[in-house]
């Protein structure tokens, strides 16, 4: 049996192996240990430098850290070799007579060896012999000679755990045995926590330090003893136990089933168990009270300043009383820094656990005078120490929500609006706050299942007050979750349709107020209802965006751009372009997550997502110590949209797999189609038709029935490249068309500019030149080549494509446009096509170049299909295809429908199937885990599944077919 915990009381006490202790369980049975096998193989190493075991060594460890359990592990493997291993622990908070621990070690030494073993001053000491108290440096060598004696006939090793518990005779005793039998055949383990007061002196004697478990551990042993946790709970319990394995093992106990799938939140304090206190509590107990009150304002506080302590305490205390503390190893203070810190994290919360309600009110109330000139600060501890409704307390926490969201930390500013409802003694204000808290939750923190239950209380709070808010969060949550647009459109278009003439100035969302519907909150509902009506991809749902934005007095600036660069780009203006320059270049200094992803996104039809790139990563760093989940969806898909158009496709396939691994666990379904999209277009240019296939099937599947087009129009555009790598141009040219008819940009259909010269391509391929020629015409009528570079480069060589005329300029303007290398999908097409013509004019020499870097470019992409044509058209030219020094790679086999996964993909399913985290079978396959989470969503559509969930059946059904 697993033993996780480094100190125990006697009656969890192991024994040595045969003997039969009351109350004691042998060193038999473990089950491994999760991230030891260092530190395991350190003290095995230790113990067996020679051919027999040898010396002393000193395991210390903070509590819980499993000492005991290395201790097992050693003890059992030391037996199973043939060794004998013999016992003893100190017990806590037991008075024990003298040599209580020794006797317990040399208990299963007996029968024909007792006359010769337990005679002297050692006799005395364990009482089979009356006398003078003997000497502790005669029972040391009594024992030390007894224990030698032993190991003629068979290795010893001497287990003592929790030394700091020994009762003083033992202690000293076992601490002298310990420096005889240094060089001996004896070894001798002892377990104890740093800087404990002890009679056992391990001075000089050589000591292994236990550390916390790598994340990789403590996420292996939650998912291996609590298997119901999701992902997002095992991060909140791995960040509270900091490493420690019996914090991992207790914490989750006290949650209900509803935590434990995160359908509710978790407690912001998470309640110790029995055993954590025990633990941890022992030596806070122990300190005065006046160092309690100031630990108690340290744990509270939060940031160990300590002029803010200096503040709180305001002469009612004085920090050196921290100094007991200090000398316990609880705290560390620094007075380089200013700061004190705990040692560990359980320390503070059992500081917490062990105070009373009006301890810690007291606290709070003296942390709020210390914070009166930081209202954020003061607000939250204002909020804990109150006791009733408070108007007051509740609109400053209303602001410390503002300002928490504007730096991204959506879940303190939920947390912050939630109490605020609590506090909120109007009806009305409570509803108002329950909304805005069910807005964050669906559009910054990932709570989309929260929400309802939100909103449900803020229409029981009060029906009809806060509407507005209510509203916007109703329409997000349908918009990110269900993607039922039309519902959605019909709320948003209700809310702005209500609001007064003219709409005034910018501002946060549910600033502190009167209830009621307000600028900030209408400005909202725009941002939403503008993305409701890109994914619509219906030109007829704009209408009422538009009409709201223009009785707007003075709309917020990036709310007008995007829609012009984001809603409709073929006709942006170069004010346009000027302003969206612009609010890039000031990103590199933003903090708010929801301004980089909506400035990202008006850049991305407009090729300027380059300079995003900084700032989307900070979203996606900030995401992955838990803030911002939405937002980071938004930036990797948006990262993942920069990368598939500048060919590292490698890489986006990692990135976009972190993406629909967040969207599966916080379940948003629409935002994950995005992801979807930027994965299949390289499977489709790469010949991976069964990935394409199955992930455009998809595509349809689900945004038919909702009719959400631009879901479809990726799903075209995939397949358009896919029967383009095929050699199809007539099935290329009708998925092309439905997205944008030749001879229309239609208006409001941003994706139409992605297209361009894909259906030129396709057109003049099935014999529509005049269909090619009006494309080209619609194009240069909307003058997509002032966009942005790579729409001039697709636009001059689809015009010279259209031709026909190998001496059209277009194919020169198009390989001379600067920085194209950056795009080289494209510029590897754009090459290919001008050595077609260049051969068929017998311009063989000049087709050759081209068509050789042509076959190059998409040869280091992967896209073998399109290096295959390019080689082709090479061998026409009286060629060998690639030069010898570029290798050529394999031929494409078509997987099989029997067969659709690689073996490395087929282990991995197998294994994620079984429940494994991605870091488990990382470790299992030497694999990093963004690699496992990109395999998965590659393997996923091959298997037609779109979770984990349904990989069993999926993999049998294969097994058996």
């Amino acid at each position: 049996m697993e033993q996780p915990a480094g100190d125990r009381s006697s009656a969890d006490a192991m024994t040595p192996l045969g003997s039969t202790a009351v109350g004691a369980e042998p060193l038999v049975g473990a089950e491994p240990l999760f991230g030891r096998e260092r530190d395991l193989a350190r003290v095995l190493g230790h113990l067996a430098r020679g051919p027999l075991p040898v010396g002393p060594l000193v395991l210390l460890g903070e509590p819980g850290l499993g000492k005991t359990a290395l201790l097992a592990e050693v003890g059992r493997k030391q037996a199973a070799a043939g060794g004998r291993v013999l016992y003893t622990s100190g017990v806590p908070y037991l008075a024990q007579p003298g040599y209580c621990a020794l006797a317990q070690l040399l208990h299963s030494v007996g029968g024909g060896q007792a006359d010769r073993g337990f005679g002297g001053s050692l006799a005395v000491a364990l009482g089979s012999d009356t006398g003078a108290s003997p000497e502790y440096e005669a029972v040391a060598r009594d024992v030390a000679s007894l224990v030698t004696d032993l190991a003629r006939v068979q290795p010893v090793l001497l287990v003592v755990d929790d030394v700091q518990w020994l009762d003083r005779a033992s202690a000293v005793v076992l601490g002298l045995v310990a420096r005889r039998l240094a060089g001996t055949e004896v070894g001798m383990l002892c377990a104890a926590r740093p800087g404990a007061e002890t009679f056992f002196d391990h001075r000089g004697l050589p000591v292994h330090e236990l550390g916390p478990l790598a994340d990789a551990a403590s996420e292996e042993l939650l998912a291996h003893r609590f298997p119901a946790l999701v992902p997002r709970v095992r991060r909140r319990l791995m960040a509270e136990a900091q490493g420690n394995p019996l914090a991992l093992l207790e914490l989750p106990v006290s949650l209900t089933d509803s935590q434990c799938a995160a359908s509710r939140p978790l407690p912001e304090r998470l309640p110790l168990s029995r055993r954590l206190q025990d633990a941890f509590a022992s030596r806070v107990t122990a300190l005065p009270a006046a160092t309690r009150h100031l630990l108690l304002i340290v744990a509270l506080e939060g940031s160990g300043d300590l002029q803010v302590l200096r503040r709180a305490v305001a002469g009612r205390s004085h920090l050196k009383q921290l100094a007991p503390a200090e000398s316990a190893r609880l705290v560390l203070v620094d007075d380089a820094s200013g700061r004190v810190h705990f040692r560990h994290s359980l320390t503070r919360a059992a500081v917490v656990e062990l105070s009373s309600s009006d301890q810690r009110r007291s606290a709070h109330r003296a942390l709020a005078d210390a914070w009166a000139a930081v209202p954020e600060r003061q607000a939250r501890h204002l909020a804990q120490a109150a006791t009733a409704p408070d108007e007051g307390i509740a609109v400053l926490l209303e602001g410390a929500a503002a300002s928490a969201g504007r730096r991204g930390d959506g879940q303190e500013a939920v947390t912050a609006l939630l109490r605020a409802a609590d506090l909120s003694p109007e009806p009305g204000a409570r509803a108002r706050r329950l909304a805005e808290a069910a807005y964050l939750s669906a559009n910054i923190t990932g709570d989309l299942r929260d929400v309802p239950r939100l909103l449900d209380d803020a229409r029981r709070a009060a029906p009809g007050a806060g509407s507005a808010v209510a509203a916007v969060a109703g329409s997000a949550y349908l918009l990110n979750g269900s993607g039922d647009l039309d519902t959605a459109h019909r709320l948003l278009s209700g809310t702005v349709a209500l609001a007064p003439e003219p709409l005034g100035p910018d501002g946060p969302l549910g600033p502190p107020g009167p209830p009621g519907p307000d600028d900030a909150t209408l400005f909202e509902a725009l941002y939403t209802l503008m993305m409701v009506c890109f994914f619509s991809g219906r030109p007829d749902m704009w209408s009422a965006f538009d009409e709201a934005l223009g009785r707007c007095a003075d709309p917020p600036a990036l709310l007008t751009l995007s829609r012009s660069t984001f809603g409709d780009p073929a006709r942006a203006r170069p004010g346009d372009l000027r302003q969206l320059d612009a609010a890039i270049a000031e990103l590199s200094g933003e903090g708010d997550p929801m301004r980089i992803v909506r400035v990202a996104t008006a850049a991305a039809y407009l090729d300027r997502l380059d300079g995003c790139m900084e700032p989307l990563e900070r979203v996606v760093r900030s995401a992955r110590s838990g803030e911002g989940v939405v937002p980071a969806i938004n930036a990797l898909f948006l990262v993942g949209n920069h990368l598939m158009h500048t060919g590292q496709w490698e890489r986006l396939r990692e990135v976009a797999g972190e993406g629909l691994e967040l969207c599966e666990e916080y379940d948003y379904p629409m935002l994950a189609w995005v992801g979807r999209f930027v994965l299949a277009f390289p499977a489709a240019a790469c010949g991976d038709w069964s990935t394409a296939r199955q992930l455009t099937d998809q595509m349809d599947q689900w945004a038919g029935p909702r009719r959400v087009e631009v879901v479809r129009s990726y799903a075209a555009h995939v397949r358009a490249v896919a029967a383009l790598t095929q050699g199809d141009p007539e099935e290329a040219y009708r998925q092309a068309a439905l997205v944008a008819p030749a001879g229309k940009l239609p208006a409001l259909v941003p994706h139409a500019l992605w297209l361009v010269l894909d259906l030129v391509e396709a057109a003049v391929r099935s014999g529509r030149q005049r269909e090619a020629r009006e494309h080209v015409a619609a194009a240069q009528e909307a003058r997509i080549e002032q966009l942005s570079p790579r729409l001039r480069m697709l636009q001059s060589a689809a015009s010279a494509f259209a031709s026909g005329d190998v001496d059209h300029p277009g194919f020169t303007d198009a390989l001379t446009v600067d920085g194209g290398a950056r795009w080289p999908f494209d510029l590897a097409r754009i090459q290919l096509y001008y050595g077609e013509q260049l051969r068929r004019s017998k311009a063989v020499a000049r087709a050759r170049d081209q068509l050789t870097a042509a076959a190059e470019g998409f040869v280091r992409l992967g896209a073998r299909p399109w290096a295959e044509r390019a080689r082709q058209e090479l061998r026409a030219c009286g060629g060998r295809g690639l030069p010898s020094s570029d290798p050529r790679p394999a031929p494409l086999t078509p997987l099989t429908p029997l067969t659709p996964l690689t073996p490395q993909q087929w282990e991995i399913a197998r294994l994620a199937a079984a429940g494994l985290s991605n870091k488990q079978i990382g470790a299992r396959l030497f694999l990093s885990p963004r690699t496992v989470s990109t395999h998965l969503y590659q393997l996923f559509p091959k298997l037609g599944v779109t979770s984990r969930a349904a990989l069993r059946d999926a993999l049998q059904e294969l097994e058996l077919g």
